[in-house]
């Protein structure tokens, strides 16, 4: 049975059971801003074992992207880590429990997996008799095949928990250790977890109480790659179809056999693993960055790479492998297919980059082994070792690897204690991300409140000061409001909040804005501007419509943007991401290269065209099938629910969105492009206006171009043609400076070479030299040393409030043991500064000009030094 035979009949079998089947949620959750990547198949379902958010269905049952990357150095080195895999699950919501769940779960594997029940073993927490009971009496698993395991717990701090259980297949024990009290639960490979289920019967309180829940839940997991292991006879997930084709490529391209030798092996699983990881991140929309999930993405990808590296592949290659990868995944994610161009551009991006810095790094590494070996240390730092980690992207293995060819070794001890200072940073960051100030709100608030668009006045439900519910609010406090109806859009799809006033009898408040709470209600932050609020009080509603309206104009201009691009740049253009408030747009997209001022020109006519159309915007409410019916495009990497809201503009625009619009294009004013940048790897942002935004940008031009014209006393219209004039005039006398500079120069190389010294077989030059800045007194030591056959020139010059120095030495001086970088360095030091350089050239600066001479000084004291 292949992966996607198992896949799809797990799926079946579930939905047989009257299991909603959901597809594979994006490795972004969407509802929890603490988690960084997807790491389990609930995850993405958190809110609903919580109760914070309905389910569609009290019986879900999917097959999930997972990514984890806390093991990620056992990768290829274990017969089952994994940094990317997929993870089948069935849950219940406060419907059936443990019954059904073992029942069920023993009936899959060996009715629809045919697995042997005499190879199969089943795990229990230590106390749960409910548990064994049901095992022993209704699925009829003998006594002492039911093993005790007071780990068999799940909890993640407080909130929703409960014992587990667990069903081991025996591989044999060919598998296993050999020691004679091997059994379930030894760390060797013969007994294989396959199945998990949690049952969440319990709620930890913040001091460890454990209370039953009124509505307990089952939560399942099961490894597909595990799996597929066991059913495929494999000695570990490698050799499955859902990654061995992918070996077999690159073993291939690296002119190696698989199976012989096992660093070999290993490179080529991490290989593998890596870019199913990479390929399934950038579907999801994840970009390379040095923060967040980008790094985590950077850091797999370049693991690929190094491991390519150790197979003896130099060339770019990642991007050929996502062929392969694709094929594996056809069925289950045909995105990736579809996709497929673009993934490969990001990969193949990232891949030159980290070719560049991986040379940059050797040379670093180089550099210091030199140092090393010259001062006759035995051992690189561990700081200097992280640097080259953490920028560089190599891994300590790879530098210690280095340095033993070198005979030295690496202090590995200080790389541990300067990654230990990051991940404290990183969980500190994670800390601070996961402070709300909006209290779980769920037990107090009804199910699902009222939102109005034509709502003019609410009741107070809820009233929030400082993260707790207060019965009223004053004059000059910050405030959370929840209404029973509100028209105020909140916060979402990239668009700022509604803003606005509520006016009760007793007081008025300003609305800031307006937020979402995990379970769609929404709620208002606001500053009381006068008088008191209380709860239960009724507000009049003033939304301030000129905001309204302005964001509205900005937001369906980014649909008309979007659509422009693509005509323009090309249908691979995929949001990633927007701002859309009352003063501008932003939008940020994929691409590769700067749009260059011929297309901002193209898309500013194609978009300001269909606005002079004056075309109606039409809003259309339908199903997920339907759009894609309809060809609506979707923000890229985003989940949508059974019901979405399609924006229309003819047969020009057609996006799912929940933001404001405007009724007709011609609203939207003038259409202006006020910037085009890159922000990241394959990806670009637009900035732009329109309405009143367009007025004002419009008007700042003209006053800066009346500005301008004044300096230039001129009239606004002759502007171009006097700057010509005046730069072609300054670029007259930039040349004359030139000449003059460079003559001066040589003047001072003759000066300076009369006071030339000989020590100990090299010629010496120093002295003070007249130079404006550093490129300056470059120039004049290239000259000077041009005329030496063996020799060095350190010179010093005064520029503003600061000393200069630049040492030069011909290579002949280097070879008898001339640095001018250790020399410079410690003129430098006499005045008051520091810096250096390479053997033959090096340049630095002090804070003590007056002291140039004296430092100086030391340069013929240096040279004897270094040349004995």
């Amino acid at each position: 049975m292949n992966g996607n035979e198992i896949r799809r009949k797990f799926l079946q079998f579930f939905a047989s059971k009257k299991h909603l089947v959901q597809a594979s949620y994006s490795l972004i959750s969407d509802n929890d801003p603490t988690l960084l990547l997807i790491g389990a198949g609930m995850a993405p379902l958190k809110p609903f074992f919580t109760g914070k958010i309905k389910p569609p269905s009290p019986r879900i049952t999917t097959c999930q992207k997972c990514i984890r990357t806390g093991d990620i150095e056992n990768v290829g080195r274990t017969a089952r880590h994994h940094t990317f895999f997929e993870m089948l699950g069935n849950f219940s919501f406060g419907d059936y429990f443990k019954k059904e769940a073992i029942i069920w779960s023993w009936e899959f594997v060996t009715g629809q997996l045919q697995l042997s029940p005499e190879k199969l073993w089943v795990t229990i927490h230590t106390d749960d008799d409910e548990a064994e009971a049901i095992w022993r009496d209704d699925v009829g698993i003998a006594a002492e095949r039911i093993i005790r395991l007071k780990d068999n717990f799940w909890e993640i701090g407080p909130g929703p928990c409960g014992p587990c259980s667990e069903i081991y297949v025996d591989l044999g024990e060919e598998r296993g250790c050999g020691l004679p009290d091997c059994r379930v639960g030894c760390d060797c490979d013969r007994y294989l977890e396959i199945w998990n289920l949690v049952f969440t019967q319990y709620n930890k309180d913040e001091e460890g109480n454990y209370t039953p829940l009124a509505h307990k839940n089952i939560d399942t997991g099961a490894g597909l790659e595990r799996i597929a292991s066991v059913l495929q006879k494999k000695p570990s997930n490698f050799e499955t179809d859902l990654l061995y084709p992918i070996i077999e490529f690159m073993a291939k391209l690296a002119e190696v056999s698989y199976g012989v030798n096992q660093e070999t092996d290993v490179s080529l699983k991490v290989i593998a693993d890596h870019v199913r990881s990479v390929t399934m991140m950038i579907s999801d929309g994840i970009l390379p960055s040095n923060e967040g999930r980008g790094y985590v993405m950077r850091r797999i990808l370049r693991r690929a790479v190094r491991h390519a590296r150790l197979l003896g592949v130099e060339k770019m290659f990642l991007a050929d492998v996502v062929d392969i990868t694709a094929a594996v995944f056809s069925e289950p994610y045909p995105e990736i297919a579809e996709n497929k161009a673009y993934i490969k551009r990001v990969i193949e991006q990232e891949e030159k980059r980290f070719h560049q810095t991986l040379s940059q790094g050797t040379e670093l590494l180089h550099n210091e082994i030199s140092r090393l070996k010259e001062t006759g240390e035995k051992l690189l730092s561990g700081e200097t070792a992280f640097k080259l980690y953490d920028t560089f992207g190599f891994p300590w293995e790879l530098t210690q690897e280095i340095l033993a060819e070198n005979n030295l070794g690496l202090d590995k001890a200080g790389f541990d204690a300067a990654m230990a200072k990051q991940r404290q940073r990183a969980r500190e960051a994670r800390q601070d991300n996961e402070r709300i100030n909006i209290p779980d709100l769920s037990g107090i608030l009804p199910e699902k409140l009222a939102h109005d668009p034509c709502a003019d006045r609410a009741r107070v439900v809820v009233l929030l000061r400082e993260g707790r519910i207060v019965e009223e609010a004053n004059d000059g406090e910050e405030v959370v409001v929840v209404l029973d109806v509100t028209p105020f859009y909140a916060e979402g799809g990239g668009q700022v909040g509604d803003t606005g006033r509520l006016l009760a009898h007793t007081g008025e408040l300003k609305v800031l804005t307006a937020k979402k709470l995990p379970n769609g209600n929404i709620y208002h932050l606001c500053i009381v501007e006068e008088g008191t609020i209380r709860t239960d009080e009724t507000v009049e509603i003033k939304i301030h419509m000129p905001t309204r309206r302005d964001t509205a104009r900005n937001h369906t201009a980014t649909h008309l943007l979007q659509a422009a691009l693509r005509q323009v740049v090309g249908e691979h253009v995929n949001q990633a991401g927007s701002w859309v408030g009352p003063d501008r747009l932003r939008f940020d997209f994929s691409h590769f290269a700067p749009v260059n001022a011929e297309q901002i020109v193209l898309i500013e006519k194609i978009v300001n065209d269909k606005i002079l159309e004056n075309v109606a915007v039409g809003i259309i409410e339908t199903t997920q099938d339907m759009t894609r019916e309809m060809g609506a495009t979707a923000l890229f990497g985003e989940k949508y629910g059974d019901k979405v809201r399609v924006v229309v503009v003819e047969d020009f625009s057609k996006e799912l969105c929940g933001g404001t619009h405007i009724e007709r294009t011609g609203d939207i004013g003038l259409f202006k492009i006020i910037s085009e940048t890159g922000i990241g790897s394959g990806l670009r942002r637009i900035e732009a206006v329109t309405g009143n935004g367009t007025r004002q940008y419009v008007r700042t031009l003209e006053q800066n171009l009346r500005q301008v014209a004044e300096l230039l006393k001129t009239r606004p219209e002759d502007v171009p043609s006097r700057l010509e004039n005046t730069l072609e005039q300054t670029k007259a006398v930039e040349h004359e400076l030139s000449e003059c500079k460079n003559r001066l120069a040589k003047f001072q190389v003759d000066s300076l070479l009369n006071n030339k010294e000989l020590v100990n077989g090299i010629e010496v030059v120093t002295g003070q030299a007249a130079a404006a800045d550093i490129d300056d007194l470059r120039l004049i030591c290239d000259l000077v040393r041009d005329k030496l056959k063996t020799g060095l020139v350190v010179l010093g010059a005064q520029s503003l409030d600061k000393a200069n120095f630049v040492a030069m030495a011909t290579n002949s001086a280097v070879e008898k043991g001339i640095h001018a970088g250790n020399i410079i360095k410690a003129v430098a030091k006499a005045a008051g500064g520091g810096g250096g350089g390479r053997k033959e050239m090096a340049q630095a600066g002090g804070k003590e000009p007056g002291k140039i001479p004296e430092a100086l000084q030391l340069v013929i004291k240096l040279v004897q030094e270094q040349v004995k």
